[in-house]
């Protein structure tokens, strides 16, 4: 009797959370990952105590939803590693990584804001870091970037440019493109370029920054 009982238990537990998560896809889509949570039990037609059973935190939810594109990124960046031309493989890095900022605005925080608790996000930052890092490395090695360029410059642009993808985004779909482009071309080595003015951030300074970038707008 207890068995015949509990089988669908479980399977109305698996569709709570399928709903749950399909409804948090949407929400964070049209919101950003700062939708509240009430609403997103409300559009999957469960009510909060079912959210929070099946997601005790906002970062298990996120990881739910995103699991499966952060596993698609990290497999890119394997892939820009492997490239022969660094150069090559670094932009089609950096187009693949823009294309998902500029996919929804859920995306897009998933990727510029400071959110606790993803263990698979926690992942992929680390490695999104190490594979610009070697790239930008093995490209100006190569002589294809100027020698005055570290990882922390690129960094950093990528950071200031990413936030503001949405909006553009909701102009111009393609804008974001020619920004890209047009920010890559600025490391290229030219005999005219004047050497740069300050030095770079430190890695220490750099974490600090990108911890702050609208970290208010994601509470756990």
């Amino acid at each position: 009797m207890t068995g015949s009982r509990s089988t669908p238990l479980r399977r109305d537990a698996r569709r709570n959370r399928e709903l749950l998560v399909a409804a948090a896809r949407e929400l964070y889509a049209e919101q950003g990952l700062g939708a509240p949570l009430d609403e997103i039990a409300r559009r999957a037609g469960v009510g909060n105590a079912t959210l929070y059973r099946r997601f005790p935190t906002r970062g298990a939810l996120i990881e739910a939803v995103f699991g499966d594109s952060l596993g698609g990124t990290l497999r890119r960046g394997e892939e820009a590693r492997a490239a022969e031309d660094p150069w090559e493989g670094l932009v089609r890095y950096l187009e693949h990584i823009f294309e998902g900022l500029a996919a929804d605005r859920g995306s897009n925080d998933l990727m510029t804001t400071g959110i606790p608790d993803i263990p698979s996000l926690d992942a992929l930052k680390v490695h999104h870091h190490e594979t610009v890092s070697l790239l930008l490395a093995r490209a100006r090695d190569r002589g294809a970037v100027r020698a005055d360029v570290v990882v922390e410059d690129l960094l950093f642009a990528l950071a200031a440019l990413g936030r503001v993808v949405p909006a553009a985004t909701a102009v111009a779909p393609d804008a974001w493109r020619r920004q890209l482009h047009l920010l890559l071309a600025a490391l290229r080595p030219a005999p005219t370029a004047p050497p740069l003015p300050s030095p770079p951030l430190t890695p220490g300074q750099l974490t600090e920054v990108l911890n702050a970038l609208g970290g208010e707008s994601v509470r756990p």
